[in-house]
């Protein structure tokens, strides 16, 4: 069987060590969550009876509204 050589592939470690940088960049953005107006976007996005289910649950609006 011939073997493929790949050429300007980058090797595992240099790869990992990529994806370690950018978890470390983005964690906080990650941390931060949805921002409440983007929840209830999705909430209405998703039909009424999700839209009624966080009526029902209390639905914390003005938490994490990303004003802050």
């Amino acid at each position: 069987m011939k073997e493929v050589k790949k050429q300007g592939g980058l090797n595992a470690e240099i790869q990992s060590r990529i994806g370690h940088q950018l978890r470390a960049m983005y964690d906080d953005v990650v941390r931060q969550g949805v921002p409440d107006r983007f929840a209830e976007l999705i909430r209405k996005l998703d039909g009424p009876e999700a839209a009624a289910a966080a009526v029902a649950g209390g639905g914390d609006t003005d938490k994490n509204n990303g004003g802050d």
